[in-house]
């Protein structure tokens, strides 16, 4: 029997190691470990993303920093309580970790970082454009998984695929396939000064509004 969950939030990526693995928590009786991965965009940037894996998945291997690494998994979201307000946490879950053949690198590299979601929009989408006229649409899309609990995925869309995004309603079904990316920007303090901050979001490629299935009494022209 195919894995409903696998099939709703599906992560592929392969990157460089970029920090060294520091213990993260534990539950029930398993130890879990955090790194960062250095995952190449098609231009010169590179995505730097937030792994969480499993002690159990790397027993005799070596996860050195600079070593290449293929992972398969999921994009999940946690909270956690920050200066008095709940902050969403995003990290690529870890359910299967190798490291590559180097005459394999050169097809794994040609898609280094994919993901597909199959989720409901939980907040109203936000359509914008940018001083240069590129119209965006930011979404926060709810994927369930078991247990009742549900990861919360922002992503963002461009173009005609942002156009399209501005008329969604809180409740529709959309599965989207893209990218995970990193972004910095700054965050204005109290004290006047900035600080930087990593964001992590979607990157959508391509999206399907499955309308047999939302809050919708009526289809799009």
């Amino acid at each position: 029997m195919v894995d409903k969950v696998i099939e709703t939030n599906i992560v592929k990526v392969i990157g460089k190691v970029k920090t060294e693995m520091k213990f993260s928590h534990e539950m029930y009786g398993e130890g879990f470990y955090s790194f960062e991965l250095e995952v190449p965009r098609l231009s010169d940037f590179a995505d730097v993303l937030p792994i969480t894996i499993s002690e159990r998945l790397f027993v005799n291997m070596d996860f050195s920093v600079g070593t290449y690494v293929v992972i398969d998994g999921q994009l999940r979201s946690y909270n956690r309580y920050i200066n008095n307000s709940n902050k969403l946490m995003l990290t690529i879950f870890a359910r299967d970790i190798y490291i590559p053949q180097e005459d394999e690198m050169e097809e794994l590299m040609k898609k280094p970082n994919e993901i597909f979601i199959d989720g409901y929009i939980c907040k109203q989408p936000v359509y914008r454009t940018t001083p240069f006229g590129r119209e965006i649409s930011d979404l926060l899309i709810a994927v369930n998984r078991p247990y009742n609990k549900s990861d919360y995925i922002p992503c963002i869309s461009w173009g005609r695929n942002a156009r399209f995004c501005e008329k969604l309603l809180i409740g529709d079904h959309i599965k989207v396939w893209g990218r995970i990316q990193s972004r910095n920007y700054q965050k204005k303090l109290s004290n006047g000064e900035a600080e930087v901050k990593v964001a992590y979001e979607v990157s959508v490629s391509k999206l399907e509004y499955v309308k047999d299935d939302n809050n919708r009494t009526k289809d799009y022209d």
